[in-house]
């Protein structure tokens, strides 16, 4: 426990060295931009040459999107649900035609729709200067009433496929004990039974005793669920790609679940130690409110923690590839290619070290809710 958050501490400091570099060199990119509207296309281009927005290009490639990039200009167009003053409303993304600035309108059921950074807008009657249809306010936001988006998303699509291969992977090792019962493991189910082993001996014993056996099967399956997000974000083509355990949303949730189950399933002594703590009782009036606000801090570290450090380590490796096109030479490639290798491989450890990390806090933070008196 101890080595892991020495290696996951010298693992931030490299990614907070390495994000001051990279944003020391692209703060200074500064957009050229020209005063006439009638121009030349030629000459449009040389006047409104930009220099690559590494963190626009870094925060584009981990948010989640309506469709999915395969490769070039190929991608694939997923569903776009929304729920609208006129009732539910459903296209493809590819009818917007890729464009993702509001210039590009979709229209069903009499009302009109825009996508802004990957965020579905209902459309201005007329278009701004920039031939966008949506208002903008002084940061360049869009103002404009927004329908309720219920899409099936990159990100969606990525926890359905997961789901897919964890059953798939467990029906099969589980299939295997039921036809090798006594035998040696053999096939897939040598390959998941040290890890399965890990997680009940390494992580549940210690933290909850005897009563390990009772959560283990969410132990198990926030484990390997965070784990094979984790893989697959580090996977650059289908059917990875997506940042899932870096979205805020699902670590929310992850993390609400282990807070349920530690609320729900508190003994006596767990509830009495936080309304009745051991201490004088003139300072109730100061322990009381601190151990309830200490009820809900646990998952919000536990949400925050498993967010920061996965949205950290894609950004690290996007920025560190494209130090080619913010130096504009290839002279740079060696070292940005090098860099990328090294930080990846270091990201294929942290995939393995954050799902151990928010598995063992939930086993511990279950552990203290049925720990009995002593």
């Amino acid at each position: 426990m101890d080595c892991s958050h020495v290696f996951e501490f010298k693992v931030k400091r490299l990614i907070v060295v390495f994000t001051l570099f990279l944003a020391f060199f692209s703060a200074s990119g500064v957009f050229a931009q020209t005063d006439s509207t009638y121009i030349s296309e030629e000459a449009h281009r040389e006047t409104t040459k930009k220099k690559f927005d590494i963190g626009k290009f870094a925060l584009h490639h981990i948010a989640d999107s309506h469709s999915w990039h395969v490769i070039g200009d190929t991608y694939i167009s997923l569903p776009i649900i929304l729920y609208t003053r006129n009732g539910f409303v459903n296209f493809s993304s590819s009818d917007f035609h890729h464009d993702d600035e509001g210039a590009v309108i979709v229209e069903r059921k009499g009302l009109r729709f825009v996508k802004v950074h990957e965020k579905i807008y209902y459309a201005s009657e007329t278009a701004n200067e920039h031939g966008q249809y949506v208002d903008l306010d002084e940061k360049h936001h869009a103002t404009n009433a927004r329908p309720i988006d219920v899409s099936l998303t990159k990100n969606a699509c990525t926890l359905l496929i997961s789901i897919v291969v964890i059953l798939a992977v467990f029906l099969n090792v589980a299939n295997g004990y039921k036809k090798r019962k006594g035998m040696s493991p053999k096939g897939l189910q040598s390959w998941m039974e040290p890890i399965i082993l890990f997680v009940r001996d390494d992580i549940a014993k210690p933290n909850l005793g005897h009563k390990y056996e009772r959560f283990m099967p969410y132990l198990l399956t926030v484990f390997f669920f965070i784990w094979f997000n984790n893989m697959l974000g580090l996977v650059p083509f289908l059917p990875g790609g997506a940042n899932l355990t870096g979205n805020i949303a699902v670590t929310l949730v992850l993390a609400t679940a282990t807070f349920c189950i530690t609320v729900f399933n508190g003994n006596k002594y767990y509830w009495k130690h936080i309304f009745m703590p051991n201490v004088p009782w003139w300072m109730y009036i100061v322990m009381v409110p601190v151990e309830l606000f200490g009820i809900f801090t646990k998952p919000i570290a536990l949400m925050i923690r498993l967010f920061a450090n996965i949205t950290a380590g894609h950004i690290l490796v996007l920025s560190l590839i494209c130090l080619v096109f913010v130096f504009d030479s290839l002279y740079i490639a060696p070292v940005s290619v090098a860099f990328a290798v090294f930080i990846g491989a270091i990201e294929l450890l942290v995939a393995f070290i954050q799902a151990f990390i928010f598995t063992i806090l939930s086993a511990l933070f279950i552990g203290m809710a049925i720990e009995e008196h002593h």
